[in-house]
């Protein structure tokens, strides 16, 4: 597809969230921005959250978002969308879609939250909805846990083909933001179509498992200080 042609040349991203210093010493939340980089740390795309403010701000992590991800010429590559869910893992109807579209208004695949009652899980699927690849995670996802990982596979379950990690950067450097930094690495010749979706499945956990964490975190070390 075009505008994914770097991916094909990649085996791994970094995703760095920039925080805003209104949000960072208010706690008022801004539209989440990121930086996508190779492992040279050049910037190859950069994420905005397309969603307003009140809804921001009432419905938190559960929020909807489309997000909208650009490459240096801005030019919009993936486009993002997940409807408005419950953050319930108890019920079934609640679990979490996102669409991953590439270029956008053409479907490249979906991120699927799989039901489990402990380890997150969730499903890569292609544009026909077929399952291509599975995520499984941790019990603890907690910053105060260290590096956090969630482990790629084959849909046979048994044939490890990657990760996600959230990378944990310590007391100080998180001391006045909830930045979150994300690993991911998969094969080289993963079809691009996949490799844009498993993009799109860091985003989903970040909103899921770190956005409400990383600020109670924060502010227990705000107060502490």
């Amino acid at each position: 597809p075009k505008g994914l042609e770097y991916l094909a040349q990649v085996d791994q991203l970094l995703i760095k969230q920039k925080v805003e210093a209104l949000e960072a010493f208010t706690g008022f939340e801004t539209n989440n921005k990121y930086e996508i980089l190779n492992s040279l740390g050049q910037r190859i795309f950069h994420a905005v959250e397309d969603t307003c403010c009140c809804t921001r701000n009432c419905c938190g992590a559960s929020r909807p978002f489309d997000m909208k991800i650009l490459n240096n010429q801005n030019h919009e590559v993936i486009h993002l969308s997940r409807p408005l869910r419950c953050s319930s893992c108890w019920c079934p109807c609640c679990l979490q879609k996102v669409t991953v579209e590439a270029p956008p208004g053409k479907v490249a695949g979906y991120v699927c939250q799989s039901w489990s009652l402990c380890k997150p899980r969730m499903r890569i699927e292609n544009a026909e909805g077929e399952t291509v690849l599975r995520i499984k995670g941790p019990c603890c996802q907690l910053n105060i846990c260290g590096d956090i990982e969630f482990d790629v596979y084959a849909p046979d379950e048994e044939t490890y083909v990657g990760r996600v990690t959230k990378q944990w950067s310590g007391l100080g450097k998180e001391l006045f933001t909830d930045a979150d930094n994300f690993g991911i690495s998969f094969p080289l010749d993963l079809d691009v179509n996949v490799k844009a979706t498993l993009l799109g499945a860091v985003f989903l956990l970040d909103f899921m498992f770190f956005e409400n964490n990383t600020k109670k975190d924060d502010k227990m070390k705000h107060d502490h200080h």
